[in-house]
């Protein structure tokens, strides 16, 4: 087992600096590729906790977070990432394993061919972490939002720029430590092949991800009781911070492109510049500032293409532009879930028709409806309404046109002629009406009686 520093590099200040806005756009673009070069990238975060105390996990001791890491790194072979000389990650040869700021553990899958290969990769991933913590008497929990710890239960991780977010969230909205601290989620990272495929796929991903709220909605509980939202996680985040979250209406205007994501990133307040292996705060100051060499946390200096890397990882609409598109408005769950996830929106990206009807769904929705519809969702989950239909039925529609995408990619399985089963648990739940944290709420308060030991059982990879 070795050792890296953190996987984002060492930021030295040697490297070459930004000359020119035009870079910044170029950077974006250069993600684009051929369709027979798209991929698939999965990434999901699990709460860690005890079985025996039902607790979360903290940091140091012989069962503590640190202690996994290196165990799991020992498991897999994978490098120990570290911060400081304390274990933060693992880097694996195309995946890395992180920890949020309240030890939630990620997954950031390698870029793979198909849905087969991405459900066998969470498989003998939570083998793997099932294998470690056993008999530590640690277990995964599968939910977007830890349903019984307060947030002053939730441990805090040693990473330098979480202590920088901590400090900066409660000046820009209330749920900001909740969203660091008490929330998981699962995403997928899709490519594109030109400005345009990027704008299309970008403006219809955003549009129906409250559709995608809905069907993984499982975030209901908050302290031991009934939030009143199907997806409270989803609610956490239109009061995180508005600079940096939303549904970005400029997505859905005429000439959307690289430049104009550009322009809303560069008017993100900054978190943090990093260099020789340090965080400074930079928090609230301006990235065109820092173009100008009149950084306040790095006077005289000038950015590095590393520093936009990071830069863009510090907004967090409901999808994100980098070198790819990241879909981010879905709850944790259950392992056939996390495997669904991808299988929705690869159904309705990655092929052309899909893409196209999928749009047509949604071409008619005003701003206003867009969002009412994404904090109904969140509140309400499929009985939500948008445009005179129910999110239960718009979300039937959308299933099948993703399962008609998947059927024309007619990528085979060891078992399956096609990757559409993956996309069963998420026909179910369409079916019945009923989110699985409304679920979970209903045999919480009812069959477990509020038996919160027999909640972890059930929710539990």
């Amino acid at each position: 087992m070795s050792t890296t520093k953190d996987q984002l590099g060492d930021q030295s200040g040697d490297a070459p600096t930004i000359e020119s806005m035009d870079e910044l756009a170029a950077y974006l673009a250069a993600g684009a590729k051929p369709k027979d070069q798209w991929r698939i990238g999965t990434e999901h975060e699990k709460f860690v906790f005890c079985q025996t105390t039902l607790q979360p996990v903290p940091y140091e001791g012989e069962a503590g977070i640190r202690a996994i890491l290196e165990k799991l790194g020992e498991e897999t072979g994978w490098s120990i990432i570290e911060e400081h000389g304390l274990p933060i990650g693992l880097k694996g040869d195309d995946a890395s394993v992180s920890l949020e700021p309240g030890g939630q553990f990620e997954l950031s899958g390698a870029p793979l061919n198909d849905l087969h290969q991405t459900c066998d990769e969470v498989h003998r991933h939570l083998a793997a972490v099932k294998k470690v913590c056993a008999p530590l008497g640690v277990a995964f929990l599968g939910m977007g939002f830890a349903p019984t710890w307060t947030l002053e239960e939730v441990p805090r991780m040693p990473k330098p720029r979480y202590g920088i977010m901590r400090r900066y969230m409660p000046t820009k909205g209330a749920l900001g430590l909740d969203m660091m601290h008490r929330t998981c989620t699962v995403q997928v990272n899709l490519d594109f092949s030109s400005e345009a495929d990027m704008a299309a796929k970008f403006r219809t991903s955003l549009a129906l991800q409250p559709i995608a709220t809905a069907l993984f909605a499982n975030s209901s509980l908050v302290e031991g009781k009934d939030s009143g939202f199907a997806s409270y996680r989803a609610h956490i985040w239109t009061d995180t911070d508005p600079d940096r979250t939303g549904l970005l209406d400029f997505v859905f205007e005429d000439g959307f492109g690289f430049q104009r994501y550009t322009d809303y990133m560069l008017d993100v307040p900054m978190y943090f510049v990093r260099r020789n292996g340090e965080y400074l705060d930079a928090s609230g100051q301006s990235f065109r500032d820092f173009l100008k060499g009149e950084l306040p946390a790095l006077p005289g200096e000038k950015p590095m293409m590393s520093d936009w890397e990071d830069h863009l990882s510090t907004a967090f609409p409901e999808v994100r532009l980098k070198q790819f598109l990241e879909m981010r408005g879905a709850d944790s769950g259950p392992w056939a879930r996390i495997c669904a996830l991808p299988a929705f929106w690869v159904g309705l990206l990655y092929d052309d028709q899909a893409l196209g009807e999928a749009w047509e769904i949604a071409r008619g929705w005003t701003t206003q409806m867009r969002t009412e519809l994404r904090d109904d969702a969140a509140r309400l989950g499929l009985k939500a309404t948008v445009g005179g239909r129910t999110v239960q039925d718009i979300a039937l529609e959308v299933l099948e046109i993703s399962r008609d995408g998947l059927r024309r990619r007619a990528r085979a399985g060891k078992v399956d002629k096609d990757e559409t089963s993956y996309l069963e648990p998420l026909v179910a739940i369409a079916k019945s009406g009923v989110t699985m944290g409304e679920y979970t709420v209903q045999m919480f308060e009812g069959e477990y009686g509020g038996d919160a030991k027999r909640l972890f059982e059930e929710s539990k990879y």
